[in-house]
């Protein structure tokens, strides 16, 4: 069977397990624990009665609940089957243009929407080297948690490297030597916000991080893609990072599948300035806070004006009606948004600091529901003994070539869950490290 390019391949993982997949624990897939929501279930089971009549192909209620939820008129949002559909919308219209910057590392259906048109692709690589600890105001990149130091007395703040990389990598033979790059400043307000896991817990911004985009001579006839928080390294972008490139590319597609498990005071999405800028398409998943990937729900939000055109070019009814009422119930489902914000903070700091406990691990600060865990040991050996030993599957990084065999990612899930994980990783590194 063929190594899966997403997480969440349950029966991949259960072949090589030798197990049904019901009994692998999937940390590979970034789905919170707490759901599927009561509300979800009760509105998927009042509207199963109804399910001989075809859905409200403008799914109007849906909209109303969506414009609500985001504070958008309902005009302004298109549901879809899942945000993964709407990306392809937003590739499509990306290819139409000169070239589109691509943040790297990312997911790898990006690059999938975007070449299935053809689309000019400009790699932005993060300086992935700049990730420092900082202790007491100084630099501690020499001593970042390894090898079992204790995170929570080394780090004070997460923080990135200022600049933005002069030359964009392409993919394709265009040619990049002619561009007039600009830096943009990294000034109070182009910066990284991310989870600080230290005691004080003093701050959450750190404002030292532009993205790694250069604003070239013609840059109206270009596009960037980008997800904000990012993933794989769960790095969340500052709102204020984002608009220069508003300002002077053609289209702007920012994917804040995993915004909604920050709360609102923490949030750095650009929805608020959709109106302000047409050539802005915000992307939103609807599966993972609420756990209901099976289910297939999203949205974006964007001018009413490229909402309709997708709407004419795409299948109809692309939003079943169970999910159609489970995803209007579930915005309006204050109480487990509120459960989910006071589980997630507390949840993440345990598992984070679990893993950087284990030998040759070093787990990465993050903003959503997982964590990026640098390896010095081969991941592709420790997750094929995790699953062989334990049934326990993690996210190899092998679909993320700057990441490679040294990477995984893991969701944060419930305690007892969380734990099994940790005691687990500790008996297979020790045991690779024997064999090695």
């Amino acid at each position: 069977m063929i190594r899966p390019v997403h997480g969440g391949n349950l029966a991949w993982a259960a072949a090589l397990a030798g197990c049904p997949a019901s009994a692998i624990l999937d940390f590979s897939a970034s789905i919170s624990p707490l759901g599927p929501p009561k509300s979800a279930l009760d509105a998927i089971k009042a509207r199963s009665s109804s399910l001989t009549a075809y859905p409200d192909p403008d799914y109007g209620e849906l909209r109303a609940a969506l414009g609500e939820a985001f504070n958008v008129d309902p005009d302004w949002v298109l549901p879809g089957n899942g945000s993964a559909e709407l990306l392809t919308w937003a590739a499509w219209d990306l290819s139409k243009l000169e070239a589109t910057y691509l943040v790297t590392p990312a997911f790898g259906d990006y690059s999938r929407a975007l070449s299935a048109f053809g689309a000019q692709v400009l790699d932005c690589p993060l300086d992935l080297t700049s990730c420092t600890v900082v202790k007491n105001g100084q630099d501690a990149r020499s001593t970042r948690v390894k090898n079992g130091q204790d995170a929570r007395s080394t780090r004070d703040e997460f923080s990135w490297g200022t600049g933005i990389l002069p030359v964009p990598q392409e993919i394709e033979h265009g040619a990049t030597s002619g561009f007039e790059l600009k830096s943009l400043d990294a000034g109070a307000g182009n910066g990284l916000v991310t989870d600080d896991l230290s005691v004080s817990n003093r701050s959450f911004v750190s404002p030292s991080l532009c993205l790694p985009v250069p604003l070239a001579l013609g840059a109206d006839r270009r596009g960037l893609l980008l997800n904000n928080p990012h993933n794989p390294t769960g790095l969340l972008f500052a709102r204020e990072a984002v608009e220069p490139y508003l300002e002077q590319l053609a289209l702007v597609v920012v994917d804040e599948a995993f915004m909604d498990f920050l709360p609102p005071q923490q949030q750095q999405s650009s929805i608020a300035a959709v109106e302000k800028f047409p050539n802005l398409v915000i992307l939103r998943s609807l599966t993972k806070f609420y756990s209901l990937p099976g289910l297939r729900m999203g949205c974006a939000i964007a001018h009413p004006d490229i909402l309709r055109r997708w709407q004419l070019q795409r299948d109809p009814w692309p939003v079943n009606a169970l999910a159609e009422a489970a995803a209007a119930a579930v915005v309006r489902d204050t109480v487990f948004e509120r459960q989910t914000w006071d589980w997630l903070p507390g949840a993440r700091r345990e598992l984070f600091e679990g893993l950087a406990d284990l030998p040759g691990l070093q787990p990465w600060t993050g903003a959503a529901n997982f964590l990026l865990v640098e390896s010095s040991l081969s991941v592709a050996a420790i997750q094929k003994s995790l699953l062989e030993k334990y049934r326990i599957l993690i996210r190899d990084c092998l679909s993320f070539p700057e990441l490679g065999d040294r990477f995984f990612r893991v969701a944060v899930r419930s305690r007892a869950d969380n734990l099994q994980l940790i005691a687990g990783l500790k008996e297979v590194i020790s045991q690779l490290a024997v064999d090695s």
